[in-house]
Formats: C-alpha cells, sequence, structure tokens
C-alpha cells in the first residue's frame, strides 16, 4: 500500500504553494504571471558569487596583458547569458564571444554595449544587423570579406573583421596555407578594418598534445607571414579553455573562456586551478513517497524490481528536463548521502531509492548536480551517464527549469 508522509514544516510548504491564486485565464497566466506563480519544485541555481571568484582566479593565473573573452553562447552554456555576461564584463573580461546574431542583439537589447565577437560564419542578409548594432564579424572566404565590405561601405562605417583560419580543425576558416591571400582582401578593403586573426583548437586539454602542437605551428606559420608583410594585428587568438590552462605559448592576445569560469573543466586532465567550483547546481524537491514490497515495480518498462521492502522518492524532474534518459542508473543527493536512481527516468519525473535515508520526507531537497554536505555529483558524472561531455550536460538543462541567481547583488 502506499504511504504518503507529510511533517509540519511540510504542511505548511505546502499551505503557502495553495494561497489564493490571481484570477487569470487561458495562456495569458503563463505569460503574465509567470512572477508571481509558486515556483517548480525543480530547478536550477546559479552562484554568482562563485562565478565572480572564478573569473577572479582566472585573472591573477593569466599574464596581465593577456585579453579575456567571455563565451556566453547558448545562454552561457545554460546558465544565462545576461548574468555571466555582466559578471565577466565587471571582473575585467573585454570581450564577449556569441554564436548568433539572435544571442548578440539579446544581449544589446539587455543594455550590454561591450565588444561582442561572433564566431563563425554569417549570412550576406546578417551584415547590416551586425554593422548596425556594433557586432565584430569573423570572416573566411572571399565572399564574405566582399559582401561585409559592401554593406559595411553602404552604411558609410569603417567595421573592424576578424580573419578565422582553418589549422586542422576542419569545420569553419581558410585554410592556414591559403590565409594570406584573404587577410590582404580584407586590408585593401577600404570599410573592413583588419582587428583579429584567429584559429580553434580540436584537442588542446588532453595530455597528448601533438595534434594542437601541429595547429598552433600552422597558425604561427601565418602570422609569421603577415609580419613580415608588415600588416599588423592587434588581436591574435587560438585559445579555449584547454589551451588556456596547458599551452601559454599559445596565448598570444586574447584567450577565449566558455565553460572554465562557469568552474567546469574541460577535461579530466587538464591543469587545476585551486579555488576554481562549479557554479550550477540542480535540484528538486521530493513530491511522493511509495512503499514498495518485494516483487513490486518502479516505472515505464517495469525496468526495476524491488528485491523486499524499498522506500522509493519521486523526484519531479525527467529527461523533458535535460537529465540522460537512463536506467537504474545515477544517484540524488538526499540529506548529504547518496540515493540511488532505480527504474527508467521519464519526461518529467525520475525515481530514487532512500530506503538507507530514513529521515527523508516530502518536499525535501534533493540535488541532481551539484554538492549537498560532502558529497558531489558533477557535470561530468552526468556526462558519463550520456555518454558526452561536460558541455553537452550544461547546455541540455531545458529552459522550463527555473533559473534562481544567488548572490546577485555581489557580482552588481
Amino acid at each position: 500500500m502506499n504511504i504518503l508522509e507529510v511533517s509540519s514544516r511540510e504542511a505548511s510548504f505546502q499551505e503557502a504553494a495553495v494561497s489564493r491564486p490571481p484570477e487569470v485565464s487561458g495562456a495569458v497566466a503563463g505569460r503574465r504571471y509567470a512572477s508571481e506563480l509558486p515556483r517548480r519544485p525543480a530547478w536550477v541555481e546559479i552562484d554568482l558569487r562563485q562565478l565572480e571568484r572564478n573569473f577572479r582566479i582566472i585573472s591573477r593565473d593569466k599574464p596581465g596583458d593577456l585579453r579575456i573573452l567571455s563565451v556566453v553562447k547558448d545562454e552561457a552554456y545554460g546558465h544565462g547569458a545576461e548574468c555571466v555576461a555582466k559578471t565577466a564584463l565587471q571582473c575585467g573580461a573585454q570581450l564577449l564571444g556569441l554564436s548568433t546574431l539572435e544571442e548578440a542583439l539579446a544581449l544589446r537589447e539587455k543594455g550590454i554595449t561591450a565588444r561582442i565577437l561572433l564566431l563563425g560564419d554569417r549570412q550576406e542578409s546578417e551584415f547590416p544587423w551586425c554593422i548596425a548594432r556594433n557586432l565584430t564579424c569573423c570572416v573566411s572566404d572571399a565572399q564574405g570579406v566582399e559582401q561585409l565590405g559592401r554593406c559595411a561601405a553602404r552604411a558609410g562605417r569603417r567595421v573592424p573583421v576578424h580573419v578565422k583560419i582553418n589549422t586542422g580543425m576542419n569545420r569553419y576558416g581558410v585554410r592556414w596555407s591559403e590565409a594570406l591571400p584573404l587577410v590582404e582582401q580584407v586590408c585593401e578593403t577600404k570599410s573592413l578594418v583588419l582587428e583579429g586573426v584567429l584559429s580553434h583548437f580540436a584537442q588542446s586539454d588532453e595530455v597528448d598534445k601533438a595534434s594542437a602542437l601541429l595547429q598552433l605551428a600552422r597558425f604561427n606559420e601565418v602570422l609569421h607571414g603577415l609580419a613580415a608583410r608588415g600588416v599588423p594585428v592587434k588581436a591574435r587568438h587560438i585559445c579555449n579553455s584547454g589551451g588556456f590552462l596547458d599551452l601559454p605559448r599559445a596565448h598570444f592576445d586574447v584567450v577565449r573562456l566558455g565553460i572554465l569560469p562557469l568552474g567546469v573543466y574541460p577535461s579530466a586532465v587538464c591543469r587545476r586551478l585551486p579555488g576554481l567550483a562549479p557554479v550550477m547546481t540542480v535540484k528538486a524537491r521530493v513530491a511522493a513517497i511509495q512503499c514498495l514490497q518485494a516483487g513490486d515495480s518502479v516505472g515505464y518498462g517495469m525496468h526495476y524490481t524491488a528485491p523486499g521492502p524499498r522506500r522509493i522518492a519521486v523526484l519531479p524532474l525527467g529527461y523533458g528536463d535535460g537529465f540522460p534518459r537512463v536506467r537504474n542508473q545515477g544517484w540524488a543527493l538526499l540529506h548529504g548521502r547518496r540515493a540511488p536512481l532505480v527504474g527508467g527516468v521519464a519526461m518529467d519525473a525520475l525515481t530514487v531509492d532512500i530506503s538507507a535515508i530514513p529521515e527523508a520526507r516530502l518536499w525535501d531537497e534533493a540535488v541532481l548536480m551539484g554538492r549537498q554536505g560532502s558529497e558531489e555529483i558533477s557535470a561530468r558524472d552526468i556526462a558519463k551517464l550520456k555518454n558526452s561531455v561536460c558541455y553537452d550536460v550544461l547546455t541540455s538543462w531545458r529552459a522550463r527549469l527555473p533559473r534562481v541567481y544567488l548572490n546577485e547583488k555581489s557580482a552588481g
């Protein structure tokens, strides 16, 4: 038989949640009254004080003249582009990096006036928007240079550009052996100003640095060619987080840091910075408790069968929120202890065995990713469940999980 456990503290929690709501109808409630609705019992916490601390640690570690470009694409890897960008700029970052025009315009609308570099290539239709909103573009082919130059001339502007060099990743960029003519084309276009030359490491955070060093040699080949022609370049950059940590010879003028300030390392083997810690924690409250007898099963497909009496907690978060769709794998933290996930993860719920945590009660706080007491479930732990990487984990937490920002005043 199912047993519902409710303490007086939990009853108070529920009573507050069911106070008389404002009178609304239809979809208007979801938009107009979003800030007044009770918070969903599953959420993401972003600690802005820790984010600020991470930037300070990085600033102390880097050479004094090395500039930081804070990569805040994809909502700063799920952390919130506006808050991360503002914190980065307050902590000394001089540029921001984004992937899409929409992302950049959203930051401009929030009042962020800092230099923004749009990574990747642009369609011709995007160039007028970039020029009007003071967004710096990367170019990697003659057609792009011609189109951007024409748009800039029509606007009566001279706009800065960064030339992307393909040194071996074979994604964006002009091949290193063919780069000098493209740079010369930029320099000859009166409406353009060559500001930067960049490349990107395909593998900078592993022990074997052979491929990274080959890319670096190719990048240096281009830079030496430009120097021989007397072409000045203000911003030379190739380093991502892994390159910043492990390849100081590749720092040049600017490093592009995305995941590192968030307190997550790009690999398990790259250099560590003492004091750096994750900024994001994913939490949920126990929404139901089921008491099972031997032979009872749990969830879709009945992938778990209780071998004896078991106490099971339901957490209202699932693969629809970005948690991996696994079966009988993974953990949650409750009262500072690990509770194993049992059964299959559903779209909106997952179940954990709390038989060994008798003090666990309805609406207690659980941690799906982050620290509770002395225990921690890291982004790398979740990545193993997904057979993926930490970047994927951070960006996969869906927008329907509310973001709760801690210590906002300390970062502002």
